[in-house]
């Protein structure tokens, strides 16, 4: 949550702190600031609101220097205000700090500067850091930072600049994500990839537990104990997405970049299986995610138990994996899938299935992250950049990719022959045009979305992969316009959900599965009695029972049963999209969220 940005070098910095802040605003947008080292002191100007209402203040206040740090805020400890903005400059203006993360000990940390007459005056956690460092600083730098590190507690990913050493940004890592930027003397610090794309296409990745010292023509990096370490560099696409060129939103252009995305995701497959014997040796696999992700991890497993019944499949929030005691060996397989590759409930499964003895195969789309790093396996979704804050191309991609796994996986255990394998990876090949003829269907969800958008609660209703589908739907409906709404099982409508069925209650229901139409036919005529209104999402839209029962039918193209999953999902995506933009939400950037999840 929360972006950082930094720069040195011979330009003026604010310009590009600016522009490196609305690249990274989807982390966070409840507040922003920059600090800056003019020659002589730190000068600071942070405001509440998106960068737009700093740009402002900069026009009346405006900073000059060439080395800055900036911050974009998801509130976590404090409203956000201007005060609990960052940066956070210290009581002597010596220092200034931005943080992305959680100092779970600062109490603690101000107590203790509070009774040495250090004044605070904000909310935050982060605050403390500024001001310990100043505290500890003795004529070092590096040193008053390192001391300061080894007495937090918690994650944190650091930028600070100090007058006592121009020209230098110091850069600390541990649990959350920070990069440096390679440029022309000149060099960066961010929280991620995508602000720094349009200005180097070379890239240090800090590793968990470093610190980096950044001038504008060098690179220097320690452990926490202060020993030097090397320095990797990592060349990355210049790929830009600052631009929704003819979309009004980043959310519509990326799921009309659907198609596109899901044949760069089926190209970019690579099998993973090297190590055959560790592979026909797992007999229990889980499947971890949060979100999206996780919903993605659900119908992946769904897949494989239909593919390869015999195994132990379990799908599991990550949040709430971490702290239960799953059984974990060597023949235990944890699949971690993971949009940003940074999130931390995630990144902390990763690291405890490790120390249990286990593997873990990530599923992500951004190949310099810090769950990539810590896997021992990777699949890469190839989605290309995603800002919008709800996610669409991302989740279609992730489905994609653990499904060609999934198959994969049986055809190395034997549970499909070459024959019955190439069939279903030729069905695959299809599913970008699938995709591009789904999107057709963009008109009539929009008219109806507009006939819908005061709705006060809406249902998701499917049965086996259609419910999963289902929990994703509703997740987007919620997230960015803010409606009511609930995914349930079909077959659990007489077992207490029924009650809440009434009239004017829609009812989205995924119909794709065909051994379970009867099924469904039978649970939807139970909420048509009730007064709800009905839109089915099926291939079955000539069925007569399906016709009957259905108030709309929104028709979506024949695909081999276990690939519905990634076109059933786009006519959801669709209605959350124009249900937000009919009642005038901010789509791209959803209140209370940001795209990736760094803090627990």
């Amino acid at each position: 949550m929360c972006g950082i940005i930094g720069y040195t070098g011979k330009k003026q910095a604010t310009e590009i702190i600016i522009k490196g802040l609305k690249s990274l605003e989807y982390r966070g947008y409840d507040s922003s600031g920059i600090a800056v080292f003019d020659g002589e002191n730190i000068q600071a100007v942070k405001k509440e609101g998106r960068i737009v209402c700093l740009e402002k203040e900069l026009e009346t206040n405006p900073l000059s220097g060439n080395t800055a740090i900036g911050h974009t805020r998801w509130a976590t400890h404090g409203k956000p205000s201007d005060s609990n903005a960052h940066p956070f400059v210290s009581t002597a203006h010596k220092f200034a700090v931005v943080h992305n993360g959680i100092i779970e000990n600062y109490l603690e940390i101000k107590e203790y500067l509070q009774a040495r007459n250090i004044h605070f005056y904000s909310q935050t956690d982060s605050e403390v850091v500024a001001h310990l460092i100043e505290y500890l600083y003795i004529g070092d730098v590096k040193d008053a930072i390192l001391s300061a590190v080894r007495r937090l507690r918690g994650s944190f990913a650091l930028g600070v600049i100090s007058s006592a050493e121009p020209g230098i940004i110091f850069a600390v890592k541990k649990d959350n994500p920070l990069i440096i930027g390679k440029g022309e003397n000149e060099n960066y610090i961010s929280s991620d990839i995508t602000s720094l794309q349009k200005f180097t296409g070379s890239v240090v990745v800090l590793k968990n537990y470093q610190l980096a010292k950044v001038t504008a023509s060098d690179i220097e990096l320690c452990d926490f104990d202060g020993c030097e370490q090397s320095v990797e560099t990592v060349d990355v696409s210049r790929e830009l997405a600052d631009d929704t060129h003819d979309f009004e939103s980043f959310m519509e252009k990326e799921i009309r970049e659907i198609p596109a995305a899901l044949t760069r995701a089926l190209k970019g497959y690579v099998s993973p299986f090297g190590e055959a014997e560790y592979w026909q040796g797992i007999n229990r696999i889980y499947f971890i995610g949060c979100g999206t992700a996780l919903h993605a991890g659900m119908v992946g497993k769904r897949i494989l138990k239909k593919l390869l019944p015999e195994l132990n499949l379990f799908a599991e929030m990550a949040s709430e994996f971490r702290y239960d005691d799953f059984h974990i060996d060597e023949h235990t397989l944890t699949i971690a899938v993971s949009q940003s590759g940074e999130t931390a409930d995630t990144l902390s499964c990763i690291r405890m299935v490790k120390e249990r003895g286990g593997k873990v195969l990530c599923v992500c789309n951004v190949p310099i992250s810090s769950i990539v790093f810590e896997s021992d396996f990777a699949l890469f979704t190839n989605a290309g950049p995603e800002v919008a804050v709800a996610s669409t191309k991302a989740y279609n991609c992730q489905l994609a990719v653990l499904t060609m796994f999934a198959l994969d996986f049986a055809r190395l255990k034997g549970a499909l022959t070459k024959q019955q394998f190439e069939g279903f990876m030729a069905d695959m090949g299809h599913l970008p045009e699938k995709a591009e003829e789904t999107l057709k269907l963009n008109e009539f969800i929009s008219d109806f979305s507009s006939w819908n958008y005061t709705r006060k609660s809406v249902f998701y209703l499917g049965r086996g992969l259609d419910y999963y589908v289902a929990m994703e739907g509703s997740l987007k409906l919620k997230e960015i316009s803010y409606i009511q709404s609930e995914a349930y099982a079909a077959g659990e409508l007489k077992h207490g959900t029924l009650a809440l069925i009434e009239d004017g209650v829609l009812v989205m229901a995924l119909v794709t599965q065909r051994d379970l139409l009867d099924k469904m036919h039978s649970s939807l005529i139970e909420v048509k009695s009730r007064g709800a209104t009905i839109i089915t999402i099926t291939p079955f839209g000539d069925n007569a029972a399906i016709k009957d029962v259905s108030d709309y039918i929104i028709p979506i193209p024949n695909v081999t049963d276990i690939l519905y999953p990634v076109i059933s999902v786009i006519p959801t995506q669709l209605f959350s999209y124009y249900i937000a933009r009919a009642k005038g939400c901010d789509i791209d950037k959803p209140r209370n969220l940001a795209k990736s999840v760094t803090v627990e």
